[in-house]
């Protein structure tokens, strides 16, 4: 298994969230068709398509916030108890604010 890096998982994660977010923006900025039922099936589009640019964009943020917690060495701690979050965890949830313990009561 090779070594996990938090900076470099951070860097490709918002890259490809803000790629996603740029790829909805052009998506959304696109004409709409004169047709009126082709219209409102574009619109129905548009309506999934704004959802995914609120994902994208939050979990933007939440990286953001993750590679601020890096710098600030905190990173990798659980925001409620402050004990380790697992590196598997991190593997996969880069961002992750939460160990599983804590992730699992929030839910």
């Amino acid at each position: 298994m090779t070594a996990f890096d938090p900076q470099a998982a951070l860097d490709t994660l918002a890259k490809e969230y803000s790629a996603r977010a740029a790829a909805i923006r052009r998506d959304l900025a696109r004409s709409h068709s004169p047709d009126f039922a082709e219209q409102a099936v574009q619109r129905q589009n548009d309506e999934v398509l704004e959802a995914l640019l609120a994902e994208a964009e939050s979990s933007l943020l939440q990286v953001g916030k993750a590679k601020l917690r890096l710098v600030e060495g905190s990173y990798g701690d659980c925001l409620r108890c402050g004990e380790p979050i697992e590196e598997a965890r991190l593997r996969v949830l880069p961002a992750a604010e939460y160990c599983l313990a804590c992730a699992d009561l929030a839910h």
